[in-house]
């Protein structure tokens, strides 16, 4: 009897665990050599914030609470990396990453305050997409990656408060699961086969400029 108990508890929380297990494991980016560790865990991290939603709405496991600790953790999870990333790149990245830091703690407030879903700007996590393209792409052609880091948490600090929707963005374009999976794939190939990341940098970063140009011309003219 308690065990069937337990095993409904886990299958009622199993987006929840998810969620945590999402998170947990970034501890290691604490240790004094955790900034090598910075791209699979952004990885992992963001595989596990898109497995969580699917399996919530798959299995029909939809809650405000659940809602809440998903947006908790992917606050949790993103400030570490965002930090992280400034930490191990000096003074002038650590100020743009305070930035970034600032627009997420808004953005996740906002969307914790109002329960329904907030349909304009650019999700936390689009942010740790780009970070970690471009560390792979500057590690495959060999280039500072410093400057570019900096104009990305800006730009991202600019995108993730805008009132008007990004509807372009390679993420915003894949709703299915099998989709989904495909982002994450290609996340993972652009990290094992360095020669792949930067086309698929290309692909994010274009579509994520065109969200911004092409949402603002919309908002204008309407």
């Amino acid at each position: 009897m308690k065990l069937s108990l337990v095993r409904k508890f886990i299958y009622k929380n199993l987006p929840n665990i998810v969620s945590l297990l999402g998170v947990l494991p970034l501890s290691i980016l604490f240790l004094d050599n955790g900034f090598q560790y910075l791209v699979p865990l952004i990885i992992y991290n963001n595989i596990m914030d898109d497995l969580d939603g699917i399996l919530a709405a798959k299995l029909n496991l939809k809650s405000q609470f659940g809602g809440t600790l998903d947006n908790v953790c992917d606050a949790v999870a993103h400030i570490i990396f965002v930090m992280t990333l400034g930490f191990h790149y000096g003074i002038i990245c650590s100020m743009a990453g305070l930035v970034a830091v600032t627009a997420i703690l808004i953005r996740v407030t906002s969307r914790i305050t109002f329960p329904a879903k907030i349909s304009t700007g650019s999700p936390t996590n689009e942010l740790m997409r780009h970070m970690l393209l471009i560390l792979l792409t500057a590690n495959y052609i060999g280039f500072n990656p410093v400057p570019a880091l900096i104009a990305v948490l800006l730009l991202n600090t600019v995108s993730m408060l805008l009132p008007y929707p990004m509807h372009y963005m390679v993420r915003a374009l894949t709703k299915a699961a099998p989709a989904v999976g495909l982002v994450n794939i290609s996340l993972i190939v652009a990290w094992l086969v360095p020669l792949t990341a930067p086309v698929i940098t290309f692909c994010f970063f274009a579509s994520y400029l065109y969200s911004f140009i092409a949402g603002r011309v919309w908002r204008t003219s309407t």
